[in-house]
């Protein structure tokens, strides 16, 4: 179970150390937005949720001049420091209530923000609501293999949560199966980035609001002998050239609008390219 409100709080606290911090956030929103271009789409209305200080949205008003692009994020210092280098339409919501009208927008995209919400099928419903039956949902979000070496060595101090835990691949494609969007895609993509210490990779953690964020993590301060312990676990791991690894399983998702297929009483009205000959 994640806490929405401490999600909320961590990036709040983190915004302005996000940018100089957020190294990996930026690789992979770029994948993002080279994935996007393939499309060859001309859309009229993007919608980014979970924009944080807004360097995707910026890339995406850039790269589509004539588009009008709304940048949604549920911490309000993160969207400050995004309008301060834009003056694209920046909203604070939550993403599983979106301030947006029904098949509005022409392409939706997200990156790295679905790993933060408490139900994953709650926002997806929203992102098919909102998105026009031609329009494209392209998304990113970390699988369960990301941090495993971090949380293998916690895993040996004691039992409690210190790492998010994060879903797989298959419970995503399930979800926009079930949200009624078409041509589901999902890939998988793993990096391996490298610290000279565990204690490096927890200053990046922490200067980017990526708390431990479990409504069932620790509480209250940690005992010094037990963090000392998690870092020699770590040892293990460093490689020949010295260096410590980390994991990141990073997941793509694709998909088109819901079909445009309106019900009234009893009758159903039906795309007309959808209607065939008869045949004989």
């Amino acid at each position: 179970m994640i806490d929405k409100q401490k999600v909320a709080e961590s990036f709040d606290r983190a915004a302005i150390t996000y940018d100089q911090w957020a190294t990996i956030q930026k690789n992979i929103g770029d994948n993002l937005l080279e994935r996007l271009q393939w499309l060859k789409l001309q859309p009229e209305h993007i919608l980014e949720v979970g924009t944080g200080t807004g360097r995707l949205s910026r890339a995406l008003s850039q790269e589509y001049k004539t588009a009008n692009v709304y940048a949604i994020d549920i911490s309000t210092n993160m969207l400050t420091e995004a309008a301060k280098h834009s003056k694209q339409h920046f909203i604070c919501a939550d993403a599983a209530q979106l301030p947006i009208a029904d098949n509005s927008i022409d392409v939706l995209v997200s990156n790295l923000m679905l790993q933060w919400c408490e139900d994953i099928n709650s926002v997806i419903q929203e992102f098919a609501r909102v998105l026009k039956p031609d329009g494209a949902l392209l998304f990113s979000s970390f699988g369960p293999d990301t941090l495993k070496e971090l949380r293998a060595s916690w895993a040996k101090v004691d039992d409690a949560v210190h790492v998010n835990n994060f879903i797989d691949m298959h419970h995503y494609g399930d979800s926009l199966l079930q949200a009624g969007l078409k041509n589901p895609v999902m890939d998988v993509d793993r990096l391996q980035w490298q610290y000279q210490e565990v204690k490096a990779l927890m200053m990046e953690l922490k200067n980017i609001g990526a708390h431990n964020i479990n409504s069932d993590r620790q509480r209250g301060l940690m005992g010094k002998d037990k963090f000392q312990a998690m870092i020699a676990a770590y040892e293990q791991y460093r490689l020949k050239d010295e260096l410590l690894p980390v994991t990141y399983e990073v997941i793509y998702g694709y998909a088109l609008g819901k079909q445009s297929v309106v019900t009234t009483n009893s009758s159903v009205n039906i795309p007309i390219d959808q209607i065939g000959g008869r045949k004989k």
